[in-house]
């Protein structure tokens, strides 16, 4: 089900509960969210639309990847940059990292561990911020 995007500062700024399987309404919320807001954004979290989860979705461009429980577990190549939200109105400067390593279960509920850079490294940190409570 499409969702409306939460715009709330106060519970955006909640850190989010870890995702179990009993959530998989939550992942297919967020697909058909992301689906509706593709033209304008490229991740979601699960809080932005409601759900205080630590679920986040990226859009890498061939397919949406789901991420359960994504925790950032090495990073490095600090940057400075500046992002948009969809919960929030215009841009704001931000640090971020060029590579980084990920631990989260995938749809299927199975543990991964990816590397990423560049372009998808930020998005996936500006939406593991969100399950954190970090709002930029």
């Amino acid at each position: 089900m499409i969702k409306p995007i939460m715009k709330d500062v106060l519970f955006l700024g909640q850190k989010s509960e870890p995702a179990t399987k009993n959530d998989t309404m939550v992942i297919k919320d967020l697909q058909d969210t992301l689906a509706a807001h593709r033209n304008e954004c490229v991740g979601m979290a699960a809080n932005m639309i409601g759900y205080k989860k630590r679920i986040i979705i990226i859009d890498m461009g061939f397919i949406d990847m789901i991420m359960i429980n994504p925790v950032i577990i090495k990073k490095s190549a600090p940057y400075e940059t500046e992002e948009g939200c969809l919960s929030l109105e215009g841009t704001r400067k931000t640090t971020r990292y060029s590579r980084i390593t990920v631990e989260f279960l995938n749809k299927e509920f199975i543990k991964q561990r990816k590397e990423f850079n560049a372009y998808f490294a930020e998005i996936i940190q500006h939406e593991i911020d969100h399950c954190d409570g970090i709002i930029i």
